[in-house]
């Protein structure tokens, strides 16, 4: 008897991942199929399209089909997307992105509000703290106590009036609102009582030149915006300063006046610091002190919740305890009648630890999360999940993470495809790149130069191409056989901020420092939390460049963030006798059909909106009359299509010379940006072009010492030899340059090393190690010397 040959069944042949036709942003019209069920890293210079074909084109189609199974009246409160510029797309699975977006946006939001530990924490309370005071949202810091009592009617058959009562008990402290802290404003910094309204006495951000907020209290009839504020009568300065809300017209249209105090309460005061624009912190920092809520203390809970206890604890305590602590002592306690709530506690409790973030506590503001460490938060849902054939697409999981961390991030990411899931990973990190399955390389440059595939196959094939990466996937940088000799030091005595353990440190002045350790061993807070607060810090001229996000719309661009479009606007002007505005595509010169966009957008519901390019500026966004204008035969429009580098040598010599301009597209130019175009929206930036574009903005500032947080985050292997170049160039120039940093390339290139430890949290805020990488390296002695020894040597 014969045996039938093995036949694939037609649901197992869909194991590929077909994309046909790609055109997102840069992308080529190229094609690729990926291995489902397999790890796929995706590599290519920063601005290459990895982003456009991962996120932009496989995530965002998978997510736009997943929204249309929905009904028309749902997906009319969904975001809506438009489908992504490509061909074809074949065997898609649900998308789940794991992103760098930094979580917050509201000061409330917390790493345990943000990953529902704390949702899990107030259930348990409701149920077995002593004395009970409530449900789970007399323990939320998010909910106020209400009250009410009044009739109602019912609009039901006969409509029947009917008294009630309604109460809700909350757990938010009535007099910090839940913030924690309250705010003391210093007058001085809100306006020069010396000036009338009308001279542009407030010095508050947005309250300048003759904008609505301005007019708004001039022409209110409350005060004398003739007169200087320090001659305001008492009841003028309540006017102005407190007023409760009022409906008013102002210049006849009606409006909302309030004082100026509780107007920046709620435009400022009201967000997280840390996604405000830095000119609006910059000013926060000055004009407002934050102390901690006297009545409860900085835990934002109301007396009631913070008296209700579970062996000797309230909800604040277990809060305010690093998370592995809490885990322990979660896994130390017996409730029967709770288990499976207890069993799921234990578990996310337990997979902080696993992920990497055990030294975090869940009373940690999201904001102040650093975008490696938020997005390891977001990962923490899917562990232990039990979906399968789900599509995990991460970008650069590795930022923020020191080598001893990625091997376990490796570890991570390979459970996920061995449960049946199909992982992709945007990645520059040489340890991350060889775990994959499958390679898709991009490029073979950035900008309009990438959006190519340039490899498809696995590692050992990359190793072994022609293209960029596979040449820098074994770069190693050796250390200097001769180090710089420092030219004095910054002092740092007795830190203690956050972990830090009173930590007393010298930081070599005229020479590269790296500071070094494992991910929350106090890297941040020596630098940023106690070197930038001391004086000699204001003395010195320090210029931080952290991983704050540029903020910006898409009419946004590299010309608007650096300044750049400043003098090249004036030099317009001035050679054609006319006012800069005219050459603003946010001012006066702008084309009235799109306002100043280029295209014209068409709401069209619960379908994804429909954009268009400008038929009456085709696009350019300045009227037709501005562009008969011109500078260096160009008009403002080709201007803004040059990229850095064309730019660079049209602004550099001849008629068209513009020295400030030029300044500043050297800098661009030196991090590498030469092939950005200079009108091309923000929002469409990758992030390692983004952190560049920021570097490039503050290199301008005069400043002594430089201090840089992790400026390798999203930089391809071949753009970190740049890099250092670049910090070569500030240190010979007489600068001071600390870097924060995680790249084994950047700590072999230093001249001086401070690594923080052993561990992180309780366990790290320590100086393990002072000296050379060299010396580092024969040591041995620390996680750090380990890794590097190991990098240098392999």
């Amino acid at each position: 008897m014969s045996t039938p040959s093995a036949q694939v069944h037609p649901a197992d042949s869909h194991d590929l991942i077909r994309v046909h036709g790609a055109r997102e942003n840069n992308l080529k019209d190229i094609d690729v199929e990926l291995p489902k069920r397999r790890l796929t890293a995706f590599t290519g210079v920063s601005g290459s399209g990895k982003s456009s074909l991962v996120f932009g084109t496989i995530a965002a189609d998978s997510q736009r089909l997943i929204n249309e199974t929905y009904s028309a009246f749902i997906q009319g409160f969904m975001t809506s997307q438009a489908r992504p510029e490509v061909d074809f797309l074949d065997g898609l699975t649900t998308a789940i992105i794991v992103d760098q977006e930094r979580i917050g946006g509201n000061a409330r939001s917390t790493v345990g509000t943000v990953t529902d530990a704390n949702a899990l924490l107030r259930t348990l309370f409701s149920r077995v703290a002593e004395p009970s005071i409530g449900g789970p949202k007399a323990y939320s810091f998010n909910v106020p106590s209400v009250k009410a009592s009044g009739a109602i009617t019912v609009e039901k058959g006969h409509r029947k009036a009917t008294k009630a009562t309604f109460s809700v008990t909350g757990g938010m402290c009535p007099r910090c609102e839940g913030m924690g802290s309250v705010t003391d404003v210093d007058l001085e910094e809100l306006y020069d009582e010396d000036k009338s309204l009308a001279e542009g006495a407030i010095k508050v951000p947005g309250y300048t030149g003759g904008g609505w907020n301005v007019r708004l209290f001039s022409g209110s009839g409350f005060v004398d915006a003739d007169k200087p504020i320090k001659e305001f009568t008492q009841r003028e300065m309540h006017d102005f300063l407190y007023k409760e809300p009022v409906r008013i017209k102002v210049e006849g249209i009606n409006m909302t006046y309030e004082g100026l105090i509780p107007r920046i309460q709620k435009s400022m005061l009201s967000k997280d610091k840390e996604s405000m624009q830095t000119h609006v912190r910059a000013f926060v920092d000055r004009a407002v002190t934050y102390v901690a809520c006297p009545d409860c203390g900085g835990t934002r809970l109301t007396q009631g919740a913070l008296s209700s206890t579970i062996e000797g604890k309230n909800i604040a305590d277990l809060c305010s305890m690093q998370i592995s602590d809490l885990a322990d002592w979660v896994r130390n306690l017996e409730i029967p009648s709770v288990e499976p709530l207890m069993a799921t506690l234990r578990h996310l409790l337990d997979s902080f630890v696993e992920i990497g973030l055990g030294y975090l506590s869940l009373d940690r503001s999201s904001g102040t999360l650093s975008g490696g460490e938020a997005q390891r938060a977001k990962m923490i849902r899917h562990l232990g999940s039990s979906l399968t054939d789900v599509t995990y697409v991460f970008d650069e999981p590795s930022i923020g993470l020191h080598p001893h961390d990625i091997e376990r991030m490796n570890k991570l990411l390979l459970q996920l495809r061995d449960k049946g899931n199909t992982v992709l990973v945007v990645e520059h990190k040489p340890e991350m790149i060889r775990i994959a399955d499958h390679v898709v390389d991009l490029g073979p440059g950035a900008g309009t130069d990438g959006g190519e595939v340039c490899f498809e196959g696995d590692v050992d094939g990359l190793l072994a191409s022609d293209t960029i990466t596979g040449k820098h996937l074994e770069d190693r940088v050796s250390p200097k056989e001769t180090v710089r000799t420092p030219t004095g030091r910054l002092e740092i005595r007795g830190a203690n901020r956050n972990n830090l353990q009173n930590v007393d440190v010298d930081i070599p002045l005229g020479v590269l420092t790296v500071v070094t350790g494992v991910a929350g061993s106090g890297k941040s807070s020596l630098l940023h939390g106690s070197l930038l607060k001391g004086t000699r810090a204001e003395d010195e001229g320090v210029v931080a460049i952290d991983q704050s996000p540029i903020k910006g719309s898409r009419r946004s661009n590299p010309a608007t963030y650096t300044g750049l479009l400043d003098p090249i606007r004036k030099a317009f002007a001035k050679t054609n006798g006319v006012k800069p505005g005219l050459f603003s595509s946010n001012s006066e010169g702008a084309c009235p059909t799109c306002n100043g966009a280029g295209v014209v957008f068409t709401d069209l519901g619960m379908m994804a909106g429909l954009s268009t390019v400008c038929e009456d500026c085709g696009g350019k966004r300045f009227q037709p009359e501005v562009l008969e204008y011109t500078f260096g035969d160009k008009d403002i429009s080709e201007v803004l299509a040059m990229s850095v580098a064309q730019a660079l040598e049209f602004f550099g010599s001849g008629e068209s010379k513009v020295p400030a301009a030029h300044k500043i597209l050297k800098r661009l130019d030196d991090v590498g940006l030469g092939y950005l175009s200079l009108g091309q929206p923000l929002t469409t930036l990758s992030g390692g072009e983004r952190q560049r574009l920021k570097l490039a903005s503050h290199m301008g500032e005069k400043g002594g010492v430089y201090i840089l947080d992790e400026p390798t985050t999203g930089l391809h292997l071949a753009d970190v030899e740049q890099l250092l170049g670049l910090l070569d160039q500030l240190v010979d120039s007489g600068k001071s340059v600390i870097v924060i940093e995680h790249h084994q390339a950047v700590m072999a290139h230093a001249d001086w090393i401070i690594d923080l430890g052993p561990g992180a949290g309780h366990d790290g805020g320590r100086v393990v190690f002072e000296g050379t990488p060299t010396e580092l390296i024969r040591s041995g002695s620390t996680t750090t010397g380990r890794h590097l020894k190991e990098y240098v040597e392999s």
